[in-house]
């Protein structure tokens, strides 16, 4: 039994670095793709204001009109913001194609944060087959991602504002779940 468990740890430690690595460049990907496809968006707004900076102005004047301003604030608001080109190109971004730069995340910060966070989240149920064997490592080491998970649910809730216990709770099924079905495939492929 010993030696399998020690198997075990060993695919799992494997499946984690793995896991954690795939997660880290997928999110760096997404993360860089999405800045490609803000700049590309930039980039024709730009190419808009050069052939007809008229147009574009006209065009920011009737947002702002929609949003409540008179005519004459918003032609205001808009011939202020088109004296200053930068400033210009940015709000037109954001007022036309809702795209504003400091919503997109660092790549490496995005691909470092999804790497340590599966990392983490794939050890903590290994933890107690470094100490114990058999069921009952496998019991606690259940028992341990069901409460890490309730704690990861509960405490997005820090940023969501949802209420901490279904969220919480919500996190654990979910991992509960995951886990049933994850165990039920690794038993099917061990009898292959």
């Amino acid at each position: 039994m010993k030696s399998i468990v020690n198997r075990i740890v060993v695919v799992v430690m494997a499946g984690m670095l793995a896991s954690a690595l795939s997660m880290g460049t997928g999110a760096y990907l997404a993360s860089k793709s999405e800045r490609e496809v803000y700049q590309a968006e930039i980039d024709r707004e730009r190419g808009e204001i050069a052939e007809d900076p008229e147009e574009e102005k006209e065009e920011l004047s009737l947002m702002y009109q929609l949003k409540g301003f008179s005519e004459a604030e918003a032609d205001l608001l808009a011939t202020r913001l088109a004296e200053q080109p930068e400033q210009f190109l940015r709000t037109m971004a954001h007022e036309e194609l809702g795209l504003s730069e400091e919503s997109f995340p660092n790549p490496w910060t995005s691909a470092l944060s999804a790497m340590l966070s599966t990392a983490v989240g794939a050890f903590i149920p290994i933890i107690p087959f470094f100490f114990m064997s058999g069921y009952l490592a496998i019991i606690v080491a259940a028992a341990i991602s069901l409460v890490a998970h309730f704690i990861v649910g509960a405490g997005k809730t820090l940023v969501t504002g949802r209420s901490w216990f279904h969220s919480g709770a919500e996190m654990t099924i979910v991992g509960a779940i995951e886990a049933v079905i994850t165990y039920a495939l690794g038993v099917a492929f061990s009898r292959v």
